[in-house]
């Protein structure tokens, strides 16, 4: 089926725009083609002199992929795609002293933030370390008892323990106090991070983060892991350099063997995957597939992952139970998973780590149904701009999963904020594409709102008064109310293509994986499945629908509708029983008994027999 080019169809009827006529869906929202005019010729040339198929075609069209570069595109390299360290600011620096530390045998402490990023940059850079005869002591902080990134406590205790050297991963760049605190006792510093960066840096001997204004490398869009990857590159250069391989008689290692790790902090880091990390994740994935590491390799087990692991099984698998050890137990759980070779404590602590993550996920579904109670009763039945909830009894570990739940349900901005007895507050928000959340952070700290707080456009962290809970509601709700009425003006669902049940194959689903991986920046593709019937219908887990769609040649596809019960779309479903249904979703690979069957994630259903639903 062709879908409607809306660009060509400019002074048509709003209906005539509309992908298969539904101009409002079960989800209230209007179903439009991804390409334009120029996004079909382009995906029908690619079509033609690739030899692809017609949807494969059209998901690189959508990516402004050219015809001659389909098949690069498919097959990304890092050795094309990894830019010289030295464009980095200080890493050439940074390098020379981690190359002298590894030459010197010192002693050397390692600082990492708690979540799936920090834990990855930590484990790349103590595996490799560790091959050069290093022993580096690991700190991960405690997020309730030492809060994010180094603080001075933390510093003296690594200097106390003989380090000579310190190196944070994924935070330090805004940590005045706590190298005041290093440069006091004697102690070099060297940062990779990639957070935000403001005009004034803090005393280090190197800080390495595209981030920071000064520096002109173009790769901002890393993860922390990805930063101390390209800086493995540098200290492996300085160090053959230096003829160091050649006295020990080892060969340098392997760096590629730690693509899984890149892969998996990428990926859980939600940031753009483009260009170097969209070859990250893919080359990653295939290392994770060979089970070199015993950590991942022993959590793979524990949640019994089959079939080969894709982009989804990291986000929504393996990484939210490495960060439960951060959330809600011992903070340094998955950096010490992701750095062990023992298959049996490797073991143990993926089993510790999953029950932490059952525990994490019935703190969150409490704290949900609490927050949405709140919210219906501050706003009633109208959409809010913006959701600011704060509560005594929420755990800090899980309000950035509490306000990415609400931004889901009512597609707005939302705050969860954890109230603690003391008279503070922490919170987490999540935005929506159009509104800049860190920017709203920002000048909500400049205006002395908030204590703290930084972030990006679509996750931001403060800290502030609980007293000072109501008045960061207000300048929040002003300062995003025009955002998002111009993307909830501009709203609707992004069709990439059709597909019916019949033509929905593995090796078909396998080709339009090629395309991605799929997340920030490369948003999942998703097709509609015109008039399949429903045939099946029934509740599973807490609130998701499980389905089987027909299609009118009779072939069956089975589905699942996340957290749809009492929904919207979960209503819909519900009355549509029996009846044939318009039906968007995503496709992916379900493994049953080492088989690969295709399975839809339903996001939002239309009635065929009306033009709006």
């Amino acid at each position: 089926m062709t879908l409607v080019a809306e660009s060509d169809l400019r002074s048509e009827s709003a209906e005539r725009r509309a992908v298969l006529g539904v101009t409002r869906s079960a989800t209230a929202r209007p179903w439009r083609d991804r390409l334009d005019a120029r996004g079909g010729a382009l995906a029908r040339q690619i079509a033609q002199e690739a030899g692809l198929p017609d949807v494969v075609s059209r998901l690189l069209a959508a990516r402004d992929v050219a015809a001659d570069a389909a098949e690069a595109y498919l097959n990304p390299q890092l050795k094309t795609l990894l830019p010289d360290p030295s464009l980095f600011t200080d890493m050439d620096a940074a390098a020379a002293r981690l190359a002298d530390a590894v030459e010197r045998g010192e002693k050397l402490a390692v600082f990492g933030d708690y979540d799936v990023d920090g834990a990855t940059s930590v484990a790349v850079l103590v595996r490799y370390l560790r091959g050069q005869g290093l022993d580096p002591a690991v700190y991960i902080p405690d997020r309730l008892v030492d809060g994010y990134g180094p603080n001075p406590r933390a510093v003296g205790e690594l200097a106390a323990g003989g380090a000579t050297l310190l190196v944070t991963l994924d935070c330090g760049t805004s940590s005045f106090e706590a190298f005041d605190e290093a440069k006091r006792r004697g102690l070099d510093v060297v940062t990779l991070d990639h957070h935000q960066a403001g005009v004034e840096l803090p005393p280090t001997l190197a800080l390495v983060n595209p981030n920071r204004q000064d520096d002109l490398s173009g790769h901002g869009h890393l993860a922390a892991v990805g930063v101390t990857f390209v800086a493995l590159v540098a200290i492996n250069r300085e160090l053959r350099r230096r003829g160091w391989f050649e006295r020990r008689g080892t060969p340098p290692p392997d760096l590629l063997s730690l693509l899984d790790l890149v892969a998996l902090g990428t990926v859980c880091d939600v940031v753009p995957l483009k260009g170097l990390n969209r070859a990250f994740v893919v080359k990653g994935l295939t290392v994770l597939r060979a089970r070199g590491n015993r950590g991942l390799a022993a959590l793979a087990d524990v949640v019994r992952l089959s079939g080969p692991p894709t982009p989804y099984s990291l986000a929504f698998m393996l990484g939210p139970r490495i960060n439960a050890g951060g959330r809600i137990g011992d903070s340094g759980l998955g950096a010490r998973l992701l750095t062990s070779d023992d298959a049996v404590d490797a073991g143990r602590i993926a089993v510790e780590l999953d029950r932490l993550n059952r525990e994490r996920q019935a703190l969150e579904a409490e704290a949900v149904d609490a927050a949405e109670l709140m919210v219906a009763a501050r706003l009633g039945g109208e959409a809010p701009p913006v959701i600011v909830e704060a509560s005594e009894d929420w755990h800090p570990g899980i309000v950035g999963l509490v306000a990415a739940r609400l931004k889901e349900r009512y597609r707005c901005p939302t705050f969860a904020i954890a109230l603690d007895r003391d008279g503070g507050a922490v919170g987490s928000g999540r935005s929506i594409a159009g509104v800049d959340l860190g920017a709203v952070v920002r000048l909500a700290r400049e205006r002395g709102l908030i204590a703290k707080g930084g972030g990006h456009a679509m996750a931001a962290g403060v800290s502030l008064p609980a007293a000072g809970v109501d008045a960061f509601r207000a300048f929040v709700a002003a300062a995003v109310a025009d955002g998002v009425a111009m993307a909830r003006a501009a709203e609707a669902l992004e069709i990439d293509a059709a597909l019916t049940a019949d033509g929905a194959t593995p090796d078909l689903v396998e080709a339009i994986g090629r395309v991605g991986p799929f997340g920030s920046a490369q948003p999942e593709p998703l097709f509609v499945f015109p008039s399949h019937r429903l045939l099946y219908l029934d509740a599973v887990g807490r609130n998701h629908l499980r389905l089987t769609l027909c299609s009118s040649a009779g072939t069956k596809l089975k589905a699942m509708a996340f957290r749809a019960v009492g929904q919207p779309l979960g209503d819909f479903l519900a009355g549509s029983r029996g009846a044939p249904l318009h039906v968007a979703g995503h496709v992916d690979l379900d493994w049953w008994q080492g088989a690969p069957r295709v399975q839809i994630r339903v996001v939002d259903a239309a009635d065929p027999a009306k033009s709006r639903f």
